[in-house]
């Protein structure tokens, strides 16, 4: 993305535009886009949002909005232009031309996010396959000068059709290679994990929408120093560490990892898949909310999507309700502990607060009994107990 100062600072400021194709849970007033743009070093210039039946195949949105978009970058002085949803190759080279400035879109603004993030060597790796694959489907963007150059007697093509063969080979193989170097690394995963189940460990995993809350949880269940932030992806690297439960008298693996956004784009997905195993091989997860946020049920399913996208959507959760603390009084809890419905299961709720410690040693309980009905991954245990549910609730 271009980093030019617009706004006479070294911040680049943007326009956010959304297209409202009638969908539910559509960001209106563009939350969420403007936390990534911000997340990622950008100073919001304005929002622009629009409705349409379906995108315009050439430019997403009409050629009116286009050039009210054009007209609002002269006057802000916005340095890019960023939509909340995926723009093909095609459109982004058209929007770019018509706009006269850097165009990208939501998976991009993701992808930079997540490399500025990246610490372990496995994130890095995680972030450059992602990025490879996004730009191995525009390449015909970098080569756009070479486009009024036409081929000789006997050539199909210019020099510009050349160069993007060179070029796509030269990503191809990258990608390979990136992909070998993260097969080692699953590999190294799976034996540390087999090792752990060797030695019996039971495996608590923290999921949730991003910001809601995990790697403060993390930090104060295990009293670790994990880097904990009021924005989107503060954590990309998986964080494992010993929590001692005294009441169970043992000792469990909790993992920290990535947290999920609305629309995560599948290549995402299928690039974090070796900080995602960690959640698909836990024999319980800890559904984090941000219980502070109205818009938190939303986010309830998009981490329930991409649980089933993983094949981690049938192992046991508890939903751990955060920022208790900065609830309004009116939509408080009256009680800490109780069940929920979710997607088709009744799930144990507990509501506390990172921040400030409330119901935390309650938390520490509750996953004590879990880990003292046994350690087995399977939901149904030998005596017909099921995991889904606190065993203080067992009739």
């Amino acid at each position: 993305m271009n980093q030019s100062a617009s706004t006479g600072s070294d911040i680049p400021s943007v326009i956010l535009v959304g297209v409202d194709f009638g969908l539910p849970h559509f960001d209106r007033d563009l939350e969420e886009l403007g936390l990534l743009a911000q997340t990622a070093g950008f100073v919001v210039a304005d929002r622009v949002s629009c409705k349409r039946r379906a995108p315009d195949p050439a430019l997403f949105v009409g050629s009116g909005k286009v050039e009210e978009i054009k007209m609002l970058a002269l006057s802000t002085g916005a340095s890019e232009v960023l939509f909340d949803q995926a723009l093909s190759p095609a459109q982004q080279r058209n929007l770019e031309r018509a706009l006269g400035l850097p165009v990208n879109d939501r998976t991009l603004l993701i992808l930079q996010i997540f490399a500025q993030r990246a610490r372990s060597h496995e994130g890095k790796l995680q972030v450059e396959l992602a990025r490879l694959q996004y730009l191995s489907t525009r390449l015909v963007r970098r080569w756009s000068h070479l486009e009024r150059q036409s081929g000789g007697i006997g050539m199909r093509g210019g020099p510009g059709e050349t160069q993007i063969e060179l070029d796509r080979r030269m990503i191809n193989d990258a990608v390979k290679r990136t992909k070998e170097r993260l097969d080692k690394v699953k590999k190294q995963r799976h034996t540390q994990r087999r090792q752990r189940e060797r030695r019996d460990a039971f495996t608590i995993s923290l999921v949730g929408y991003t910001n809601a809350g995990k790697s403060s949880i993390f930090n104060a269940l295990v009293k670790a120093r994990a880097y904990a932030a009021d924005q989107l992806f503060a954590t990309l690297d998986t964080t494992t560490r010993q929590l001692y439960l005294g009441e169970a008298g043992r000792s469990v693996s909790l993992s920290d990892t990535v947290g999920f956004i609305r629309d995560l784009p599948h290549g995402l997905v299928d690039a974090f898949a070796a900080t995602l195993q960690e959640a698909t091989e836990a024999d319980l997860l800890l559904h984090v909310v941000d219980a502070s946020n109205p818009s938190h049920p939303e986010q309830m399913a998009s981490v329930m999507r991409v649980l089933r996208d993983i094949g981690a959507d049938g192992i046991p959760q508890v939903l751990v309700f955060n920022k208790l603390d900065a609830m309004a009084s009116a939509s408080a809890p009256v009680v800490l502990q109780d069940m929920m419905e979710l997607d088709g299961q009744s799930l144990p709720r507990i509501f506390v607060s990172a921040l400030s410690g409330m119901g935390m040693v309650e938390l520490r309980s509750l996953l004590s009994s879990f880990v003292m009905v046994g350690s087995k991954p399977d939901t149904e245990q030998d005596d017909g107990r099921d995991l889904s549910r606190p065993p203080e609730l067992y009739p």
